[in-house]
């Protein structure tokens, strides 16, 4: 398994944006009264190839994934894998209860898949390299087809040899209108990452495919980040990041995506804003907040909400201590605001929202003492195995960890622990949202809180509970890829569950 973490860019007409209602924004395009397969205009890649806009709509979406290069910061130009010819790929926007066909070309020299990061797919539309499809090779498609049925935000990345494809770019956003959902004036998505710029990278081709022999999974050295010098939003980074335009009055929805392998501190300067999702799904009645930052894990979603009520420019900037932080900041503009911006204030030490306390406790599926037919718990740990690092549940690697077996209509009660001394770990369960009930030994005070991704800090422990509603073998992993890809794997098996699928042994299947 080979990985590096440098993605790439696109103009992402402002931000990956999709402006739901906006009557007057972004070149006067309202998406709302939009049903064409495209939106948005054109731009260019430093191939000086001209790219399809970066919003897709309808029932039918093609994605081919390619090689490129494409501009990260200024002057920083890096080899880069896309779909659709950029770095985030298209945003895919579907409305709840489509039934959706995405029609992948892979035009990569490697085998390559696409996994639909929180949405409740049927297990063969999964995307595993191994365990639900064989990996799509150079020069072939596949077609996924579902039903969307639950509204959210989402996102959607390659699972062949995913430590270093998403590493190379293959990500995008993917969301679901609900039926029912308020409408915003101005609705954004920022996707969050981290590059490595290092000049020989830059100057590496990437045409054929090995990278020069670079393997970030096996690249642990104790797990150092700091190899991640240049942090991006929706592919760019400092100057290059696009302005958020917004009129006085507007009330405007951020979904942040984080697609990178490192947490963020996500402060919004100037105005007060409610976290109304995690993961896609909503907060009940959730806390009216200002200067406090969120803090936003690898694979998580949150989407916040504010008003456009204090004219000028204002950022929305990550915070810590690097310098790569910098290059991690948006402006919202004003129209008609004057020039020049706030202040950046990226080291200022600020709270983070307490999400266990967040928001108005409200019907919930699971309580802690009900009885459940299954209870289960992970240690996560990291250990030396061999003169490796390496990343365990329940003392072991992937594929011998034991997996979860369930029957459908189940209900499963986990308990999570980080035993790490200094990893977090994020932790993804593919194809079903769990609900969180409990935080170091307190049970949850807010909004009943269900999500798909959960990070756990070193010494933490939680408790989640879920229904096995959807048959299939579903992963369960760190989203951290690098530990992924070194042993934090398990899966999530229906006993009663009869697959068709069979593994081509010469696919050259990498699950992580």
């Amino acid at each position: 398994m080979a990985s590096w973490k440098f993605k790439s860019i696109i103009a992402i007409g402002a931000l990956s944006v999709v402006l739901a209602g906006c009557s007057g924004s972004m070149n006067g395009m309202d998406h709302s009264k939009m049903n064409m397969e495209e939106t948005q205009a054109s731009s260019k890649t430093t191939n000086g190839q001209t790219v399809k806009p970066t919003v897709l709509t309808g029932k039918e979406i093609n994605l081919t994934a390619s090689v490129s290069n494409q501009e990260i910061a200024p002057g920083k130009t890096l080899p880069v894998w896309t779909f659709n010819n950029s770095v985030p790929g298209p945003q895919i926007r579907v409305k709840q209860g489509d039934t959706v066909k995405i029609n992948l070309k892979n035009q990569l020299p490697e085998p390559v898949t696409i996994h639909w990061h929180g949405v409740p797919v049927p297990n063969a539309m999964d995307g595993i390299p191994g365990v639900t499809q064989n990996a799509v090779q150079p020069g072939q498609s596949f077609t996924y087809e579902f039903k969307t049925d639950v509204p959210g935000t989402y996102w959607y990345h390659s699972h062949q040899d995913s430590v270093n494809q998403l590493d190379r770019g293959l990500y995008g956003s993917f969301v679901v209108e609900g039926k029912n959902e308020e409408k915003v004036d101005r609705d954004y998505t920022l996707m969050l990452d981290e590059w490595m710029s290092s000049g020989e990278m830059s100057s590496m081709n990437m045409s054929g495919g090995n990278m020069s022999g670079m393997d970030h999974s096996t690249m642990n050295m104790g797990h150092d980040m700091s190899m991640y010098d240049l942090y991006t939003i929706n592919g760019k980074s400092g100057s290059l990041v696009d302005q958020l335009p917004v009129k006085q009055g507007d009330r405007v929805r951020i979904r942040l995506i984080n697609a990178g392998y490192l947490s963020h501190q996500i402060h919004l300067h100037g105005h007060e804003f409610k976290v109304i999702a995690t993961d896609g799904q909503p907060i009940n009645n959730p806390d009216i907040l200002k200067d406090n930052v969120i803090s936003i894990a690898p694979g998580e979603r949150y989407d916040i909400e504010f008003v456009a009520n204090n004219p000028g420019k204002w950022l929305i900037e990550d915070h810590g201590n690097n310098a790569a932080i910098k290059g991690m900041k948006a402006t919202i503009a004003y129209e008609g605001a004057a020039a020049g911006s706030d202040k950046a204030n990226e080291s200022e030490k600020l709270a983070a929202v307490d999400m266990s306390r967040y928001g108005q406790a409200g019907k919930a599926n699971f309580t802690l003492d009900q009885k459940y037919t299954l209870e289960y718990t992970m240690n996560l740990n990291t250990e030396m195995k061999n003169g490796e690092m390496v990343y365990t549940i329940n003392g072991k690697t992937f594929p011998e960890t034991e997996p979860i077996n369930v029957k459908k209509r189940d209900t499963v009660k986990v308990r999570l622990v980080n035993n790490s001394k200094t990893d977090d770990h994020p932790m993804h369960l593919h194809g079903h949202f769990f609900q969180v009930l409990s935080k170091n030994g307190k049970p949850l005070e807010g909004s009943p809180m269900m999500k798909d991704t959960l990070n756990l800090k070193p010494g933490d422990e939680y408790i989640v509970a879920f229904e096995a509603a959807n048959e299939g073998n579903w992963m369960f992993h760190c989203h951290d890829l690098h530990h992924a890809s070194a042993g934090m794997v398990t899966e999530l098996k229906y006993t009663d569950y009869k697959t068709d699928f069979v593994a081509d042994p010469n696919a050259g299947n990498k699950p992580e």
